[in-house]
This record gives structure tokens, sequence and C-alpha cells, in this order.
């Protein structure tokens, strides 16, 4: 059964902290390869956080090595982005419920 996990992930070696997100190497790969994620409903929500050195992703997948698996496609697995954690998501508060229900 799919879950929703959420995703922490830091800036790996490669990352250049003088750079923009969008200037960083092998962006347009990492930004296709992010884009299918979305399409194909892996990804849910996503995004960096303000110090733009994590970056939060809420997935679902089946397992914790599902998401390994996935994410290590990625061309910046490992280089510019690694995963700090993965921790299963209860939600219990969905406003977007509310709002269609009205």
């Amino acid at each position: 059964m799919a879950t929703f996990l959420v995703i922490l992930r830091r800036s790996g070696s490669r990352w250049d902290p003088r750079r923009p997100m969008e200037e960083q190497s092998d962006w347009v790969a990492h930004a296709s390869f992010m884009d299918e994620l979305v399409d194909t409903g892996f990804v849910v929500l996503g995004g960096p956080l303000a110090d733009e050195h994590r970056v939060v992703l809420v997935v679902v997948a089946a397992s914790e090595d599902e998401v390994r698996d996935t994410l290590g496609r990625d061309p910046w697995s490992e280089t510019h982005l690694r995963v700090d954690r993965i921790e299963p998501w209860t939600i219990r508060l969905d406003g977007r419920r509310a709002r269609r229900a009205r």
C-alpha cells in the first residue's frame, strides 16, 4: 500500500552556495527528472527551505527503499543533493477536502 513520506535532502559536495539553484551544474537534467516525478504522481510537494541548503519532498511510495531507488536516479543524487532523512507521514488534516465540500 502506498503511503506519504517526507524526505529531507541536503546539499552535497558539488553544490555551489554562491550560485542560485537554477545556475548549479546539471540543473536542466535535475529539473527535468523532478518534473517527471511530479507528472507520474511520485512527488506531491517539494521545494527548498529558506536556507536553500535543504529541500523537502512529500512523495507517495510503498517504502523507503522505493524512495532511495527513485531519487538515486536523479542527476543530482549524492553530488548536489543527498538524502538526509525519510519519515512516514500520517495526514490527519487536509484543507483541500473542506474547500471542495463548500
